[in-house]
């Protein structure tokens, strides 16, 4: 068991020539990270305060890693080989964020615990360094209050499973620098992800109040007989969700109403 001081999270570190970032949780969250890092280019570092957690990871990973290359899915011009040689682990928190860029927490959704991690590094950190939670619930302002280097810091909330899934919503804290926005948004952009700007902090953020507005609707329609739980998910899988895959709904009504939008 690990100290009573010392909070239960992981992190990894990642560099490209002379950047360098980090990021945390060797879950499947995180170990989705590393390998988007490595795609990239990244050298990338997993920290654990359970070793076994980083050896788990990494086996995990280098499975996952495997199989996309032989299903022709692997991301990024480097081999599987090549990006695997780029993850590695660590076994001390100063080991894994020395040189960081980018700090990317991905412990699970206690405020408490993200707010002990967050005050951890904002103790090591300089003011070079991004903070940055992939939290899908937690307001920045709450998240990143009292900070030293809250103008550092942003939500950088990737979709599950962030390899597959592109999005990434990039949240900021009142105070936060837009300079920590734009180098977020192009650090997202050189490892293949989908960076969509959040211009303030909402709860649900974007995706997730569009998601829970469909959903609210699909249970209503459900519920009061109108449509079968299957017919409901058709709707959805093989009509709505095909179109919406390459196309938003206001640029659907664009196109189809233009005159009367």
């Amino acid at each position: 068991m690990p100290p009573a001081s010392e909070p239960r999270w992981k992190c990894q570190s990642f560099r490209v020539g002379n950047m360098k970032s980090v990021c945390g949780a060797v879950g499947l969250i995180g170990q989705n990270w590393a390998m988007l890092f490595a795609s990239g280019g990244f050298r990338v570092k997993l920290y654990d305060i359970e070793q076994q957690q980083i050896t788990d990871a990494l086996d995990n990973i280098r499975q996952g890693t495997k199989l996309l290359e032989q299903s022709g899915s692997l991301r990024g011009s480097l081999s599987a080989e090549q990006q695997l040689s780029r993850i590695t682990g660590c076994s001390t928190l100063q080991e894994a964020i020395e040189g960081a860029m980018h700090i990317q927490e991905c412990v699970p959704e206690d405020l408490g615990l993200k707010r002990k991690v967050f005050a951890q590094l904002d103790g090591l950190i300089g003011d070079d360094v991004v903070l940055s939670s992939s939290t899908s619930t937690l307001l920045p302002s709450k998240l990143f209050a009292g900070l030293a280097h809250v103008k550092q810091c942003i939500v950088a909330h990737p979709v599950n499973p962030p390899y597959h899934v592109p999005l990434v919503e990039l949240v900021p804290h009142p105070e936060t620098a837009p300079a920590t926005v734009d180098r977020t948004h192009t650090l997202m952009q050189k490892i293949g992800q989908s960076p969509v700007r959040v211009l303030r902090e909402v709860d649900g953020f974007v995706l997730n109040r569009l998601q829970y507005a469909v959903i609210g609707e699909a249970w209503r329609l459900v519920q009061e007989g109108v449509v079968s739980p299957s017919d409901l998910d058709l709707v959805m899988s093989h009509g709505l969700g095909l179109r919406y895959a390459f196309i938003g709904p206001l640029e659907t009504m664009h196109l189809n109403a233009e005159d009367h939008v």
